[in-house]
C-alpha cells in the first residue's frame, strides 16, 4: 500500500536541514523502497500525552529520536520559562535507564535545556527513575526528565517529565506542557547548549540517595542477627544494577546473590522475552539461583528500577511470585505494624493506594486508626496526595497493583530501590521469628480476611471497537448490575460523574477526584470489581476484587480454590 500524498511530503521535509545526514538517509530509503513503514514512520505526530512520550525508536515524527524529542524538551523549556519568569535561575535534573539510546536521548535533552539557558544536573550514567525524582528536589529543580520506556519492549523508548516537586506533571501543568509541545516546530529547537551550564552528577547524589533509605530502616536488631539472609537480585539489565545492591549493603544485608548475565546494562535485554517484572518468565534466572542457593527471597526491578517483582517460597517450599496487591498488602502491614511498635503513630499519620488496588490495605490500615486515601491509577496521583499533606500529615507508605511502592516523601514517584531495601528488611524481620514472607501474608489474611485479585481485558479493535467500548460503559451507567456472582451490588462508584452511591440506604457522596471513566461495584460479599477503557490500546479492563475469611493455615488452599473460582465466575459475567 503506497502512503498517502501528505505522508510523502511530511516525509521529505526530513531530508531537508535541520535534519542530519543520517536520518535523511533513512528518510530517503524508506521513501524510495518501503512504503508501509514510511507511513508507519509518518502518518502521525508521536503524542505528548500527560505522561511524556512514549514510542518505538527510529525516524519519523511517529517515531522516538532526537528530533521528537528535541521537540518536547524545547516545548516544556518554553513552558518553564514562562512558568517561572522573573526568577533569577531555572535548574533542571536529567537521568536515562539502560535503553538503546537512552543516553543518547538524554544528552540531546541536557543540550536543549542548555542553550535556552537553563541549568541542568545530569547524571553521568544510567540511574533509576526514582534517584532522579530524589534529585530533582535535593537540586532544588524546577523540572526534570528521565528518558525511559519502562518496562515496555526493546523496540520501545520514553520520555517523562517531572514537576518541582519531583512528582510527574499533572493538572494544570501537564496539559498547559502538551499544548507548549504541540505548537513547537524543529526549526525552533535549540540544540547544543554551552557545557558549562551542565553539571555531571554521580555518587555523592547516590550516596545520598541510598543514606536516606537507609535510614528508614524499622527493624535493625532483626538485620543485624538476619544480616546473612539470602537474598537474590537481578536488575534484569536494567538500572538497578548499582543503587539495589549498595542499598541493600548500607541496610547491613551481607549476603546478596546476583545473575551476573543480567546485571549487564542492556537496552535489547538479551536474556528475557520482556523486561517486566510482572511476568514470572522475567525472573526465571533469578528463581532459579534461588533454588540452587536456598535463598529467602527473589526481587527483580524493571529497566527504569521504578516496579519490582517479589518471589518467595510457600509453605511447601515452592517458588512463588507474589503480585503487586501481595507484595503491597505485606509492606503496608510491616510499615504500619512496625510504626505502631515504634511509637510512631501520632494520629496525623496516612497511607495511599489506588482505586483499583486491594481494600486489604485499607482494612489494614483502619485497624490501626491510620488513613487510608484512595486516588486514581498512576502514581502522579499517590504523589499529589503527598504534595497536598506536606506539613500536615506524615506519609507512612502506599501503593498500586502494578508492583510501584514507595515509603517516603524524600521521593514522589514509585521507588524500587527503596522497596527492595524494605521487602529484605521485612524477611529479615520474619526470618528472626522464625517465619517466611509467604508466612507473614497468610497472617495478614487470618487477621483481616483473605483477598484475591485478578483481572482480565476484553479487546475491541478499530472504529466500531471503539464505540463498543464506550457504548458498554453506558450501559454499566445506565443498566448497572443488580448481583455479581449470587452477591447483591451494595455500592456504585462513578469517577467520571463522581458520585458514589449505596444502593441499601440510597444515599450518594460525592467523589472527590479529578473526573475518570471508571467505574467499580462493591458487592455485599465484599467483592469489588473495576471498570475501565485502557488510555493506551482498544480494550476495556475489568479489576477484579474478591474475599472469604480464612479460618485457619489449613484451610488456605481450600479457601484460594473458592476463591479463584469466584475471580472465574466474575469474569465470566462480565466477558459474556
Amino acid at each position: 500500500m503506497n502512503p498517502s500524498e501528505e505522508i510523502t511530503a511530511k516525509a521529505r521535509q526530513w531530508l531537508l536541514e535541520p535534519f542530519d545526514e543520517t536520518t535523511r538517509a533513512e528518510v530517503k530509503d524508506l521513501i524510495d523502497h518501503h512504503p508501509d513503514e514510511l507511513t508507519e514512520c509518518f502518518y502521525k505526530n508521536l503524542e505528548f500525552g500527560t505522561g511524556g512520550l512514549r514510542g518505538i525508536m527510529g525516524v519519523g515524527t511517529n517515531r522516538m529520536n532526537i528530533y521528537t524529542v528535541g521537540m518536547a524538551t524545547q516545548g516544556l523549556c518554553n513552558y518553564l520559562k514562562r512558568n517561572f519568569a522573573g526568577q533569577s535561575e531555572i535548574k533542571v535534573a536529567v537521568a536515562y535507564d539502560s535503553r538503546n539510546n537512552s543516553r543518547l536521548f538524554a544528552e540531546t535533552v541536557a543540550g536543549i535545556f542548555a542553550a535556552n539557558g537553563v541549568k541542568v544536573y545530569l547524571f553521568e550514567s544510567l540511574r533509576p527513575t526514582p534517584e532522579l525524582s530524589y534529585a530533582v528536589r535535593r537540586y532544588n529543580c524546577r523540572s526534570g526528565v528521565v528518558v525511559t520506556a519502562s518496562h515496555n519492549p526493546k523496540e520501545y523508548n520514553g520520555y517523562k517529565a517531572y514537576w518541582e516537586d519531583g512528582a510527574q506533571v499533572i493538572p494544570p501543568h501537564d496539559k498547559a506542557i502538551i499544548e507548549e509541545v504541540g505548537k513547537t516546530a524543529i526549526e525552533s529547537v535549540k540544540f547544543n547548549g554551552p557545557k558549562e551550564l551542565i553539571t555531571v552528577i554521580g555518587k555523592e547524589t547516590d550516596e545520598a540517595y541510598t543514606d536516606m533509605i537507609a535510614g528508614l530502616t524499622l527493624s535493625p536488631e532483626s538485620i543485624r542477627r538476619q544480616h546473612d539472609l539470602k537474598i537474590v537480585y537481578t536488575p534484569i539489565h536494567g538500572s538497578g544494577v548499582e543503587l539495589v545492591p549498595m542499598a541493600l549493603a548500607k541496610k547491613g544485608f551481607t549476603n546478596i546473590y546476583h545473575i551476573p548475565e543480567q546485571d549487564v546494562s542492556d537496552g535489547n535485554f538479551p536474556t528475557v522475552k520482556s523486561p517486566n517484572p510482572e511476568e514470572s518468565a522475567a525472573l526465571n534466572l533469578a528463581v532459579q539461583k534461588a533454588k540452587e542457593t536456598d535463598a529467602d527471597i527473589v526481587m527483580g526491578t524493571d529497566p527504569d528500577a521504578d516496579r519490582v517483582g517479589i518471589a518467595v517460597k510457600n509453605d511447601g517450599g515452592e517458588w512463588l511470585l507474589l503480585n503487586g496487591n501481595q507484595a503491597a498488602a505485606i509492606l503496608v502491614y510491616y510499615l504500619v505494624k512496625r510504626w505502631g511498635e515504634l511509637g510512631k503513630l501520632k494520629g496525623k499519620e496516612y497511607i495511599v493506594k489506588t482505586i483499583v488496588t486491594t481494600e486489604l490495605l485499607a482494612e489494614i490500615a483502619t485497624h490501626s486508626k491510620v488513613p487510608c486515601y484512595d486516588v486514581l491509577t498512576g502514581f502522579k496521583w499517590i504523589a499529589d496526595v503527598l504534595r497536598r499533606n506536606e506539613g500536615k500529615a506524615t506519609f507512612i507508605g502506599g501503593g498500586e497493583e502494578s508492583y510501584g511502592y514507595l515509603c517516603s516523601d524524600a521521593v514522589r514517584d514509585k521507588d524500587a530501590v527503596m522497596s527492595c531495601s524494605y521487602f529484605a528488611e521485612i524477611a529479615a524481620w520474619a526470618k528472626d521469628q522464625g517465619k517466611t514472607l509467604f508466612d507473614v501474608l497468610l497472617d495478614i489474611y487470618l487477621q483481616y480476611g483473605f483477598y484475591k485479585e485478578g483481572g482480565i481485558s476484553v479487546v475491541k479493535t478499530g472504529k466500531s471497537g471503539a464505540e463498543e467500548i464506550v457504548a458498554m460503559m453506558t450501559r454499566y451507567r445506565t443498566n448497572p448490575p443488580k448481583s455479581i456472582n449470587g452477591s447483591p451490588v451494595v455500592r456504585i462508584t462513578d469517577y467520571a460523574q463522581q458520585i458514589s452511591a449505596d444502593l441499601k440506604t440510597g444515599k450518594t457522596t460525592p467523589v472527590e477526584l479529578p473526573k475518570s471513566d471508571v467505574l467499580q461495584f462493591f458487592t455485599e460479599d465484599g467483592s469489588k470489581i473495576s471498570v475501565r477503557p485502557s488510555g493506551t490500546e482498544p480494550k476495556i479492563k475489568y479489576y477484579i476484587s474478591v474475599k472469604e475469611i480464612l479460618p485457619s493455615v489449613a484451610d488456605y488452599d481450600k479457601v484460594n480454590r473458592i476463591l479463584e473460582g469466584k475471580i472465574k465466575q466474575v469474569a465470566k459475567e462480565f466477558s459474556e
